[in-house]
């Protein structure tokens, strides 16, 4: 699925994607609104995806996701999602960082790169009670802010 469509049209189709989730009908001037263009620029689109099966809209209708469209668009909002988690969450990120950040790099990450942080961010989230998943975390974000490195802790392989 990943590398058929553009940075662009992955955009649009996870505007629409989200608007659809909310508002159950995306028009032309909400996805105009969530992707930042301009009217035109999202008729012009939305020709395009509807040629590629991604979407169907009837004249001057609501704009609905076909199940590739839906697809793609639940693909590329999970990697979203995972990568501001990731940049939030694990590497401790201001929000307004990781949503932008996210929003980039969502369309260059590899599959398997993004299965691997994936793990990483399932692996934090599910360990974050546990003290040595916090220690991990604290420890982290020490040296982030400090630059020293600290003492491998008892037990650690790296030493």
């Amino acid at each position: 699925m990943k590398g058929r469509y553009s940075h662009s049209e992955e955009d649009y189709l996870e505007a629409i994607y989200l608007i659809g989730l909310k508002d159950k009908a995306a028009r032309v001037k909400d996805v105009a609104q969530a992707v930042g263009v301009t009217m035109p620029s999202v008729v012009s689109a939305v020709r395009s995806l509807s040629e590629k099966g991604l979407v169907i809209q009837e004249q001057y209708g609501h704009i609905e996701l076909t199940p590739t469209g839906e697809k793609v668009a639940q693909d590329v909002y999970a990697r979203h999602q995972m990568l501001f988690t990731f940049f939030h969450e694990v590497l401790g990120l201001d929000p307004d960082v990781a949503e932008k950040d996210a929003c980039q790099v969502e369309h260059y990450l590899s599959p398997e790169t993004g299965k691997r942080l994936m793990k990483m961010v399932e692996y934090v989230q599910g360990c974050r009670e546990e003290s040595d998943q916090v220690m991990f975390l604290e420890r982290f974000m020490h040296y982030v802010k400090t630059g020293d490195k600290p003492k491998p802790c008892s037990g650690c392989p790296i030493k």
